[in-house]
């Protein structure tokens, strides 16, 4: 009989479990934070992957329409499918910029689980 691997994903963000050891998250709260992490991280940030991100708080304050509404949602769409299309499914995604913040709602699958998901991630920048 095989043994099961052990999963072992590590929360984010990254802190310390009431034991004093690195705070774990099951799969499906770590996929939502790898979601996270791709959405609000800037390409040019991480110094080994250069094009890691979708920019997304970048947009901000650039005049909405709905010209940038599908340019980010493709964008956003694009950015999932590369780097995150082995771990989710994207069924439905809605990205609106609003005055100094931006909502995505994304509704996912997990593979590895399949449980559904449907999450909203907000992010803002400082005035």
């Amino acid at each position: 009989m095989r043994a099961r691997p052990v999963r072992d994903d590590i929360a984010f963000p990254f802190r310390v479990d009431a034991r004093g050891r690195t705070a774990h998250a099951d799969h499906d709260a770590h996929v939502r934070d790898l979601i996270e992490q791709l959405l609000f991280t800037g390409p040019g940030e991480r110094v080994a992957r250069p094009d890691f991100g979708c920019g997304l708080l970048d947009l901000v304050f650039t005049p909405a329409g709905p010209e940038l509404a599908s340019a980010l949602e493709l964008s956003v769409h694009a950015s999932l499918q590369r780097w995150l299309g082995e771990l989710i499914e994207v069924e439905d995604l809605d990205v609106v910029s609003g005055e100094n913040a931006v909502r995505v709602r994304l509704c996912y699958t997990v593979r590895a689980t399949g449980s559904r998901r449907d999450e909203v991630f907000e992010g803002s920048v400082p005035v």
